[in-house]
């Protein structure tokens, strides 16, 4: 069975990286941290695992700075165990084709979709931990993050073992290339959860990438009534924002004067070539998530406004954070999904993000730019990264 696995493994990813400085096939060797493993099929290893089959897997921008090495080993998350070996592939829909004379909510021929991680459901840990007996398990303070290990395979893997508590089940009316890309839906769904827009005010989503195109979906489904402005770094990107509802879209280029000039915000620059605006947006979704971006979102942002931080950056930050508290802009953060509350209902994210789809509220067509076997993995990284061909998303095939 192959699988394509990250080992957090600090000599290796040192020697990738300066190698990869010289030549980039270097992130590709047997020396990296990311490879191909090919071993034996695994058994199911309790009553209430499963077996799936990967049909279409994603490759997200974490994916990519994994990959490249573009992040630091010091952030604070690689203390945790359950992150020194990570089984690729999140956003994944796929069948059952083997289930455990235990499992209760899966069978055999199901259409599943991963949804979390070894959390305390599917360690079936009683009591659940603070924060999944709340439904937010992507903030579980147990579960993988004491290095669980028995659960093998991600979407680029031939196939997932995993307890079936892990996934959600997808009925038929959702197609595979919608389907694979419900958990990139739900991040954008989370985060505009986490701040809703309210009617009339002025929001920005700052990245046009799928987690952007997924969080200005999600404010025109929350709050069809507020000024939505997208800023996108490449002309291909712009046009999609517009296709899926933009009201105005800002080139990355435009920057600061772009901003005041759609705001009617005070432009101020400084000798020293500091830059700065008074008023600005409402709101602000940085879906990108650098040092740079995140700066320029807190001061693009009015007194009193907020910004919401989607995007990750795997590397410590250097930031003028003195917006927070001279304009009192709120700084908030999102992981993942968990459970929402819509309409005075408590509803799963996966749940929601379906519900929206079968409305019209969300549309995920023509987000799939490129397909390739598991096999070129390699290639399909590569092409995920160069933004210039005009790429959306690309998916592995892995049993193609």
């Amino acid at each position: 069975m192959k699988t394509i696995t990250y080992e957090l493994n600090i000599p290796r990813l040192a020697f990738t990286k300066a190698l990869g400085a010289l030549w980039p096939g270097a992130y590709f060797l047997p020396t990296s941290a990311l490879r191909m493993n090919d071993g034996p099929e695994p058994p199911l290893p309790h009553e209430r695992f499963v077996r799936v089959r990967p049909t279409l897997a994603g490759i997200c921008g974490t994916d990519l700075h994994l990959a490249f090495i573009q992040g630091d080993p010091r952030i604070a998350p690689a203390a945790l165990p359950g992150n020194s070996k990570t089984y690729l592939g999140h956003e994944v829909v796929g069948r059952v084709v083997e289930a455990g004379a235990g499992a209760r909510t899966l069978a055999v021929g199901d259409r599943v979709v991963l949804q979390r991680g070894d959390t305390c459901q599917p360690l079936e840990r009683e009591p659940l931990c603070a924060q999944c007996a709340r439904g937010n398990y992507s903030l579980c303070e147990v579960g993988e993050k004491r290095g669980r290990a028995e659960s093998v395979g991600g979407g680029w893997s031939e196939q997932i073992v995993a307890h079936e508590l892990r996934f959600f089940k997808v009925d038929d009316d959702i197609r595979d290339e919608q389907a694979c890309l419900i958990e990139p839906g739900a991040v954008g769904v989370r985060a505009v959860l986490r701040r809703p827009p309210k009617p009339g005010e002025a929001v920005l989503v700052v990245g046009a990438g799928t987690i952007g195109l997924m969080t200005l979906q999600a404010v025109k489904a929350v709050q069809p009534d507020c000024r939505l402005v997208v800023m996108a770094k490449y002309p291909h990107q712009a046009q999609m924002a517009k296709r899926k509802g933009a009201d105005e879209v800002l080139m990355a280029r435009e920057g600061y004067r772009g901003v005041a000039r759609l705001t009617g915000a005070a432009y101020h620059r400084s000798a020293l070539g500091v830059e700065f605006l008074t008023g600005g947006f409402d709101l602000i979704y940085d879906t990108v998530g650098t040092a740079r971006t995140l700066r320029d979102a807190l001061r693009w942002t009015r007194a009193g406004g907020a910004v919401v931080l989607v995007g990750v950056e795997l590397k410590p930050m250097t930031i003028d954070l003195t917006p927070v508290w001279y304009q009192e802009v709120d700084l908030i953060g999102i992981i993942g999904h968990g459970r929402e509350q819509w309409e005075g209902e408590a509803i799963d994210t996966f749940a929601l993000v379906v519900k929206w789809l079968r409305e019209g509220k969300l549309n995920f067509d023509g987000y799939l730019s490129a397909r390739f076997p598991l096999a070129d993995y390699r290639k399909a990284l590569a092409y995920a990264a160069d933004k210039r061909n005009g790429v959306i998303k690309v998916v592995l095939e892995p049993n193609r």
